[in-house]
């Protein structure tokens, strides 16, 4: 009940208009990073204090509602974000400590770049090593990038024309013949970039089946996708789909939908297709009439508890970033370009809130509030999570960025 009463106060403030809004993005965008410069070095402090060493690489993971940091180690699919998000600080400040810190963090990742049981390398190593070789030029990390994504291009499967997302475990995805799952589609980038950056076109190619074939078997007419499809890897046959940390399969799991928006923006990017940046605005107008006012999606679209359900941090600061880049492709069809901005805007003024923003000192470090990893499956609800801080400060330094540039280059 809680929740609603601050979500009902947030959506008048909204409606009211400009005078809610006195702060300009560039101040807040300021306030921010000033922020989380203090809660991620405070993140460093507790996971040292939590053991971290080269030989025993912990990584932050979330905190529980008692308030206790959760570490993983490096294996953990989100690994690369908080790594990640020092080096968009740094990026931000040019402080040297946070690129020390950055660093530091990046580097116990090196052992990823040859696994192959795993689809979430581009997760890992395109945060971490990616972020610090475009701001550094470090080709020690070059090197990783070009080892992760031949690495990650072994899941791939002809017959199927995708990567493969879980390999065959003990539990519950051991009935699953060949998942793919939309998050994948967020791993490409890997393959994309170190296409450009190692000279070799068949990541690309990889990333490119593996696009169109993810837009063809996971989305329903309306624009909204499926979590997972099961192939058969023999036939390349649609065998199940599902939604598995979604409301239902027939539901419209929000993290889900901006995986994919983001995904198919960041095909565009690097390719040019029309038929990506076609898709990704089929997405986008999708979501953006299903956000509640303050633009916080709740954690599935189709949810039966709304509107006392939970919101999801982390979807919002996915589709912020998302929208975001995507403004600066559509230009001004239809009106899209401003629409597209304006909503992203609503997203990162709610995140940079006292509702969403962690007070100093607060949740260990991490800077984001309210963030839902697996509801269904009762694991990280309403906790802050590491993607969800990574994704709202690279949707402030996109806006930044793209709010610089004159309107005639967008």
């Amino acid at each position: 009940m809680k929740k609603s009463i601050i979500a009902a106060a947030a959506a008048s403030c909204f409606l009211a208009g400009a005078c809610c809004q006195t702060e300009s993005m560039e101040e807040l965008t300021e306030r921010v990073f000033a922020r989380a410069s203090e809660q991620l070095a405070l993140l460093d402090s507790n996971l040292d204090e939590a053991g971290f060493s080269e030989e025993l690489a912990l990584c932050p993971r979330y905190v529980d509602h008692e308030g206790n940091l959760v570490t993983s180690n490096i294996w953990w699919w989100c690994s690369g974000f908080y790594p990640g998000s020092l080096w968009l600080v740094y990026e931000y400040t040019g402080d040297e400590g946070v690129k020390a810190l950055a660093e530091k963090h990046t580097e116990v990742l090196d052992s990823i770049r040859f696994r192959t049981n795993d689809h979430d390398v581009g997760f890992q190593l395109d945060c971490s090593y990616g972020n610090g070789y475009r701001l550094t030029g470090n080709p020690e990390y070059k090197a990783v990038l070009c080892d992760g994504a031949h690495s990650l291009a072994t899941r791939f499967n002809p017959a199927v024309g995708c990567t493969r997302s879980w390999d065959p475990a003990p539990d519950h995805i051991a009935a699953w013949k060949f998942p793919v799952i939309i998050d994948n589609m967020m791993n490409m980038e890997l393959l994309l970039s170190a296409s450009e950056l190692c000279g070799d076109e068949s990541l690309r190619a990889v990333a490119e089946s593996h696009a169109m074939t993810v837009m063809k078997n996971h989305f329903r007419e309306d624009g909204s996708s499926f979590h997972l499809v099961d192939y058969d890897p023999v036939s390349g046959e649609v065998l199940v789909r599902q939604t598995v940390q979604g409301f239902a399969d027939w539901s419209s799991w929000t993290r889900g939908q901006a995986w994919g928006l983001y995904g198919f923006t960041m095909m565009y990017q690097y390719t040019g297709g029309r038929q990506y940046l076609d898709h990704a605005v089929k997405i986008a107008e999708y979501l953006i009439p299903r956000l509640p006012e303050d633009g916080i999606p709740y954690w599935d679209f189709d949810s039966d508890l709304i509107p006392d359900d939970l919101r999801d941090a982390s979807a919002g600061a996915i589709m912020a970033s998302a929208l975001v880049q995507l403004s600066g492709f559509v230009r001004d069809e239809a009106g899209r370009a401003e629409k597209y901005l304006s909503v992203a805007e609503r997203i990162l003024r709610t995140l940079a809130s006292d509702e969403y923003l962690a007070a100093p000192g607060e949740d260990c470090g991490f800077i984001l509030k309210h963030s839902v990893g697996n509801k269904p499956g009762g694991v990280e609800v309403d906790v802050p999570l590491t993607y969800s801080d990574y994704y709202f400060l690279e949707a402030l330094l996109r806006y930044r960025a793209l709010s610089s540039s004159p309107r005639s280059e967008r």
